[in-house]
Parts: C-alpha cells; sequence; structure tokens
C-alpha cells in the first residue's frame, strides 16, 4: 500500500516537471523560430504588406527586394569578403584556440584558475574603445582595408571562446588513453594526433563554427577598419540606414541566411560534441 501511494505521488510530481520542461522548449523554440520566420515572410512580401497591419502568416512570394539586391552594386564582393574573413577567423582560432585549450588540460601551474579567467575577461574590454589604436596601428602596418586585417581582429573575438570550449572537451578525454598510447612507442604528438584527435575533431569543429557566427556577425571593426573590402554586415549597415522597411528585412534576410546555411550543414559535428560533453 505504501509503495503505491508512493509510486503515485512520483508521478504527481513528475507530471507538472515534465510539462514544464515541455513548455520551456517549445517557448525556447518560438524565441528563435519566430523571428526569422516574420523576417521571411516580410522579405517575400510587398512594401505595401510590409508597412501594412496585421501581418500575413503566408508569405506573398514577392522577389522584388531580392531581386534588387540581387543587381545592387557590390554585394556579391561583400559577401565573398564575409566568407573570406570568417574562413580564416575560423582557421587561425582554432590553431591558436586548440593547442591552448589542451595545454590548460593537461598540465598544472600556478595561477592556472586566473589564468582561464583572465583569458575570459578580454572579452570585457569593449571594441570602440579599442578602434582609434586599431585604426592607427592598421594604417601604420597595412593591414588596413584588408580581409586578414580583419580576420586578426575577429580572432582576437574569438580565441578565449576557442580557447574555453577546447580545454573543457579536452578535460573529458582522459588522460589515460594518451599514457596507453605512450606505452605503446607513440610519443606525445603521435598520442594525440591517433588518439585524442579523431574523439575531439567534432568538438574543435563546433568550436571553429562558433568563430564562423563570431566573425559573420560582428560589424563594428569591419565598420571602422575597412572602406573598399567591407563584409556583408558593413556594408549593409552602409548603404540600409535610410533604405525604405521592406529593403531593410531583405537585407537582413540576405544577412541571416548564408550563416544558418553553413550551421545546418555541418549540424552533425554540434550533435557529435554533445554526444563527447554527456559521455
Amino acid at each position: 500500500m505504501t509503495d503505491a501511494v508512493a509510486s503515485d505521488l512520483g508521478a504527481d510530481t513528475r507530471k507538472p516537471a515534465r510539462v514544464l520542461y515541455i513548455s520551456a522548449v517549445v517557448l525556447l523554440c518560438a524565441w528563435v523560430i519566430v523571428p526569422i520566420y516574420f523576417l521571411l515572410i516580410n522579405t517575400l512580401s510587398s512594401p505595401e504588406t510590409v508597412t501594412s497591419f496585421p501581418k500575413p502568416f503566408i508569405p506573398e512570394f514577392d522577389l522584388g527586394s531580392l531581386t534588387f539586391f540581387a543587381g545592387f552594386a557590390g554585394i556579391l564582393t561583400a559577401l565573398k569578403n564575409s566568407v573570406v574573413v570568417a574562413g580564416l577567423t575560423m582557421i587561425m582560432s582554432i590553431a591558436i584556440g586548440a593547442p591552448a585549450g589542451y595545454a590548460l588540460s593537461r598540465f598544472d601551474f600556478p595561477g592556472k584558475g586566473l589564468f582561464r579567467l583572465l583569458i575570459l575577461l578580454t572579452r570585457a574590454f569593449p571594441l570602440p574603445l579599442l578602434a582609434l589604436p586599431l585604426a592607427v596601428l592598421f594604417i601604420r602596418t597595412g593591414l588596413d582595408d584588408t580581409a586578414f586585417g580583419l580576420a586578426l581582429v575577429h580572432t582576437t573575438l574569438a580565441i578565449p571562446f576557442a580557447v574555453l570550449i577546447t580545454f573543457s572537451l579536452f578535460s573529458g578525454i582522459p588522460i589515460e588513453l594518451e599514457e596507453a598510447a605512450w606505452t605503446l612507442g607513440c610519443t606525445r604528438l603521435t598520442a594525440f594526433t591517433k588518439v585524442v584527435l579523431p574523439l575531439i575533431l567534432p568538438g574543435i569543429t563546433a568550436s571553429a563554427i562558433f568563430a564562423f557566427v563570431i566573425s559573420w556577425n560582428e560589424v563594428f571593426a569591419a565598420a571602422v577598419l575597412t572602406i573598399e573590402n567591407r563584409t556583408l554586415t558593413a556594408f549593409l549597415l552602409q548603404n540600409l540606414d535610410t533604405s525604405p522597411l521592406h529593403l531593410k528585412f531583405a537585407g537582413g534576410f540576405i544577412l541571416v541566411v548564408p550563416a544558418l546555411i553553413f550551421i545546418f550543414a555541418v549540424r552533425k559535428y554540434l550533435f557529435a560534441m554533445w554526444g563527447i560533453a554527456n559521455r
């Protein structure tokens, strides 16, 4: 009798928790999907519909705004610049951040915890405060208005997250696996490449995706440090400041869609990283 009562009480407590969990998931999905959906509707609607109320829930498939951007001078060059800068940022942030994360996870030294905190605190410096010194430095070194120079700035923004993400992932892999490889004749480098790297590769890829998103969405440094070779975000910010509302929606759609396509294409690595984190 007591066991039955306890079972009923357990079921009664689990049901509200399950409802709360499902409600939280639905709200989170709505928080992400609804703005993108309305962005799509306004992009595929006529200028009159964009400014009208209430909004339709089915797009009109009016391609006038997108056609305007397809023929707009400089849009393809800006898109290419964004891809190049984001790609360089991915490569450099992982090339620097992954070894630092490995060193933090495998070696002990005085001030290790403080060093990890200082890495994170580098993101506390507002980029506008560094704009003038960066501009002067880049002009003197010839890095101004170049994809590589902008990628260097974006890499400094992405490195703290790359270090901390790879540190947590390397920490999840037992060092005994490397030690076993050492006993079989592997050096530290070959043990890393043959044992650790295959296990950590999905996590490193996910960290690279995070660096890509940071670079793709960054606009302040791109607007300050580039003039002719602007990225897509800086280009749209410059040209859509006084544009009609329907063109602003179309510009936002053009900015969001490539990043969504990229993340969707590499989504399996994100899921793989989640699996590593939960093992």
